[in-house]
């Protein structure tokens, strides 16, 4: 376990140095969470008891999504590790006295905990700063909190753990482009980055629930205003879990067959 905690450390020590590209991402996520702010505004002034949330809940749900946007994002990968795969470096991960799922996996939390760190606390700042009901709002209460924080860590696994098939598909493929951009896609509409889930129709919004891309970060931005609450976050929750132990189970079955297959080609 020592060794993948020093897998982590490096990474989340080596992404915490860019903070030029984070200010620049800061920027970027500003003009983007006014942007779906002011389209929500529109929407909610045609007519807003057609909207199964409350302006003010769908507002914070923009500012959280922004503000966490590397835990959750499905185009948060590493390349390094495509590369590897792709020009045959992986034949030095597989000489060391290491597992490739555990080590990908502490990278991959580490790498995407390093950008939430350099631009959550800014962006979160400004949110709470913006009138309301345009603004990030308080949390629904104490309870609702702790459930956000519980529930987001919960998400950010499973979000990792979902990376991690994509990265192990990648064996069986002569490019990871195509995987990337096919999962990327889906991971983006169908956990609400897009459009929150209770925005869709009713059938829809059920099939998607049950999904492992719900449990990402539709789970914890929902929680936070008290949208998601009762039995229906119990039941999210045991969906959380549930999502977490197969993807990891699919990922390292996964890792198996491919490093059973895999071939390195030069010298």
């Amino acid at each position: 376990m020592k060794k993948y905690l020093s897998f982590f450390r490096l990474r989340l020590n080596m992404g915490m140095q860019y903070r030029t590209a984070a200010a620049a991402g800061m920027l970027t996520q500003f003009v983007w969470g006014i942007m779906e702010v002011l389209a929500l505004r529109a929407f909610y002034e045609s007519d807003p008891a057609a909207f199964p949330m409350t302006l003010q809940a769908a507002c914070s749900y923009v500012w959280l999504q922004q503000a966490f946007l590397a835990l959750f994002m499905g185009w948060v990968m590493e390349n390094e590790i495509f590369g590897a795969i792709l020009d045959g470096n992986i034949a030095y991960e597989l000489v060391r006295p290491i597992r490739i799922y555990p080590m990908w996996y502490a990278r991959s939390l580490a790498n995407r905990l390093s950008r939430a760190a350099l631009r959550c606390v800014p962006i979160l700042i400004v949110a709470l700063l913006v009138p309301a009901p345009y603004g990030l709002s308080a949390p629904a209460g104490p309870a609702s909190f702790l459930w956000f924080l519980f529930t987001m860590i919960l998400g950010v696994l499973v979000t990792v753990a979902f990376t991690m098939l994509i990265y192990m598909l990648s064996f069986f493929t002569l490019s990871p482009d195509g995987l990337r951009i096919v999962f990327m896609s889906v991971i983006e509409f169908c956990q609400g980055a897009i459009l929150p889930l209770p925005f869709f129709p009713d059938g829809i919004r059920q099939f998607m629930e049950l999904l492992p891309f719900a449990s990402m970060q539709n789970v914890p931005l929902r929680a936070y205003s008290g949208d998601l609450s009762g039995a229906a976050l119990q039941k999210a929750i045991l969906l959380q879990f549930f999502w977490l132990i197969a993807l990891i189970a699919l990922g390292r079955l996964l890792e198996r067959f491919a490093l059973k297959k895999v071939v390195v080609q030069g010298g």
